[in-house]
């Protein structure tokens, strides 16, 4: 039985400024961009999500819900060097961590004696831990899964210890919303709540065939995932599976030529992103429009290189979806998987074989 640790900084990038500054600890506080700079909220303190205000949410709108927070610009180098620090204590419990983000990682702490091999008592000397040398709280979920670590670090935030055994996992997923469900967004949700699916217990009624059939390979996924299992292990290094940059314009863009203009600077970004990450191999080229009414277009096709004009006939496809002003415009490319890579060199080797034996 596996044991893994779901540790989560609360919201962190407002936690280091509030470390920084006292004064900033009772006030609405928001990181991210300007409101009339069409700034997103990145994080934002609890004292701001009393007023309704999350993550991802528009600046404009949180200072409709609170007109006196208090907002900063993000500090990311600050906030790479705390959470470097925060990452080297995880790793001074077990060599097993994979990092998701700055703020948050999987641990598996299955075959560590310390603390008499007590996930439980792991997560309490990694909380304090933490705290002291960082001066951030984190909130910690155990569970015998990476599915059910997740859902328990966010079950009693902020500064929480959740603790899901796997004695009692089942239990415990019985009444979960399916809505808690990884990949389950809005869309998918309402599909379920129309087909009478509220709930994981709901879920586990249905047969694996009806899920196929209304959800694809995912319905397979929701099979598991409302049943507890998840077979994932946590993984040292994460696949990078695109690469892409993105700007959301301070003013819409009215024309096709506009657009054209601004995706130059895009694909500069881009180039230097690709270099950056040492140029690798790369299947597909997209294009990600969002229009002044929040409608989205992408558009992709094949590619290895990122050639200035697929992305430019890739934008006026976009474009002419809907072609209204644009708000937001983006640029990537898709990655080969390692797996792919693997897979030509085992065909390869055994064509070598073949035409050693023909010889």
């Amino acid at each position: 039985m596996r044991k893994i640790l779901h540790a989560d900084c609360d919201c962190f990038y407002a936690a280091v400024e509030m470390r920084d500054d006292p004064s900033l600890n009772t006030v609405p506080l928001a990181i991210g961009g300007r409101a009339e700079q069409r700034g997103v909220v990145a994080t934002c303190n609890y004292p701001a999500r009393t007023f309704g205000i999350h993550s991802a949410m528009s600046m404009a709108q949180a200072v409709r819900l609170c007109p006196h927070l208090h907002i900063l610009p993000p500090d990311f180098d600050r906030y790479r060097k705390v959470s470097a620090r925060i990452q080297k204590i995880f790793h001074e419990l077990t060599p097993l961590v994979e990092p998701l983000s700055l703020d948050e990682a999987y641990l598996d702490v299955s075959d560590i004696d310390r603390f008499r091999g007590s996930a439980t008592w792991m997560a309490r000397w990694l909380k304090q831990r933490v705290h002291e040398h960082t001066g951030i709280t984190i909130s910690i979920g155990v569970a015998p899964n990476k599915f059910l670590a997740k859902i328990a670090s966010d079950w009693d935030k902020p500064d929480g210890l959740f603790v899901i055994p796997p004695d009692q996992a089942n239990r415990f997923i019985q009444d979960l919303p399916i809505d808690k469900l990884h990949g389950v967004g809005p869309a998918t949700a309402e599909k379920l709540h129309n087909m009478s699916i509220r709930t994981c217990s709901d879920l586990q009624q249905q047969p694996l065939a009806r899920l196929l059939e209304h959800f694809g390979k995912f319905g397979a996924r929701l099979h598991e995932l409302s049943r507890g299992i998840d077979e994932r292990p946590v993984l040292l290094e994460r696949e990078r599976k695109s690469i892409s940059v993105e700007t959301t314009f301070d003013r819409d863009l009215a024309t096709l030529d506009e657009c054209r203009t601004a995706l130059a600077p895009l694909l500069a970004r881009l180039e230097e992103r690709i270099e950056r990450h040492g140029r690798p191999a790369i299947q597909k080229l997209f294009v990600k429009v969002r229009f002044d009414d929040f409608s989205l277009a992408s558009f992709e096709i094949a590619g290895t290189q990122p050639v200035a004009d697929h992305f430019r006939s890739l934008l006026e496809n976009a474009w002419q979806r809907s072609a209204r002003p644009v708000r937001l415009l983006g640029v990537g490319v898709r990655l080969v998987p390692p797996e792919a890579g693997r897979q030509m060199h085992l065909f390869d080797d055994q064509n070598r074989s073949f035409e050693e034996r023909l010889n």
